[in-house]
Parts: structure tokens; C-alpha cells; sequence
């Protein structure tokens, strides 16, 4: 008798939703899987950190702990059932608050500046080129203006005005990664 030998095709794993890919992960410790999660979210998460400590280097260590507590503890705390980036961005919150308590400081208003910077959400948007010399001058004073008063509110409020409009994550989701009550 002749035994036929399969050959099962890895799938591309571009074309897999993160449920899967954590599936595989876990169960086949399957290193490419957890590479194609980090390549899709690392930098939302980056840009989440960097945006709290303002501090490349912080931010870096802090993305860093992330990754390492998510590996660590994807076995025992990730529930299937939840959305990935969400479990992540709330290690990603809880690393970054654990790190400014420490600190027992606010973010220096100074760390918002027109320097160019890749992870800052504002300086990513859309370009219109379409838009007259004028009015992009206007935007970029805008920007600059909103950007120094976010970097003024305490960590918790900053946190959440970042969460909703950058991550455009809804309102019971920043409850929940925040522990603050929908209502507050």
C-alpha cells in the first residue's frame, strides 16, 4: 500500500482576518502569523504610545513591553472571542499609563512640535493637493494649535480624544480599554 503525502499550502497570510492569524499563532506557533499582526498594527500602536509619552525612545521601550506582554500572555488572557487589536491596544494603554504614573508627570507640551514626524496622525492625513497655498497654511496652524491643546489635557482625557479620533474606535471600546464608565 502506497501512502500519498499531502501538501498543504500555507494560506497567504495577507489575506487572513487577525482571528485567524492569532489562530494560528497559538496553535502552530506559527512566527509569519504574529509577523503579518505586528506588520498591521504596529503602527497604530506606536503612534498610540508615542502620542501619550511624546518620546520616541519611551515609546519605543513601551511598544517593545507591549509586544513582549502580548506574547507572553496571548495563551492565558486573550479571549477568541474579542477583537485582537483591541486586547493589544489595552496592553498598549495599560503599559503606557503604568510608565507616566512612574513618571508622576504629564506629557511636556514642548514634545508637540512642527518637527516632520512619521507617527504623528496629522502630519499622515490625506494631502489635498487641490487646496490652495493659503489654506494649507491655515490647516497646518490648525493642526499645530489642536495638537498643543490635546498635549494639555491630563493623560485620561488625552488618551480618550486620541482613541476616538485617531483610531476612530467606538465609544464602548475606549470604555472598556479605559475601565471608565460609556456615560463619563
Amino acid at each position: 500500500m502506497k501512502l500519498i503525502k499531502r501538501h498543504v499550502e500555507k494560506p497567504s497570510y495577507k489575506d487572513l482576518k487577525d482571528r485567524e492569524l492569532v489562530k494560528y499563532f497559538r496553535r502552530n506557533n506559527d512566527e509569519s502569523a504574529f509577523n503579518e499582526l505586528m506588520n498591521r498594527h504596529q503602527q497604530k500602536i506606536y503612534s498610540y504610545i508615542y502620542s501619550m509619552v511624546m518620546n520616541p525612545e519611551i515609546a519605543n521601550d513601551l511598544f517593545q513591553t507591549t509586544f513582549t506582554k502580548v506574547i507572553t500572555k496571548m495563551d492565558d488572557t486573550y479571549n477568541e472571542q474579542g477583537k485582537w487589536i483591541a486586547w493589544v491596544m489595552r496592553i498598549a494603554h495599560n503599559a503606557t499609563i503604568d510608565y507616566l504614573r512612574k513618571q508622576k508627570r504629564y506629557v511636556d507640551v514642548s514634545g508637540w512640535s512642527d518637527e516632520d514626524s512619521s507617527t504623528d496622525y496629522f502630519d499622515r492625513m490625506e494631502d489635498d493637493s487641490n487646496v490652495d497655498a493659503d489654506e494649507q497654511i491655515v490647516e497646518s496652524e490648525l493642526r499645530s494649535s489642536l495638537m498643543k491643546h490635546i498635549a494639555k489635557l491630563p493623560e485620561e482625557q488625552r488618551s480618550v480624544v486620541l482613541l476616538r479620533h485617531y483610531y476612530e474606535m467606538p465609544f464602548k471600546e475606549i470604555a472598556e480599554l479605559t475601565d471608565v464608565s460609556i456615560n463619563t
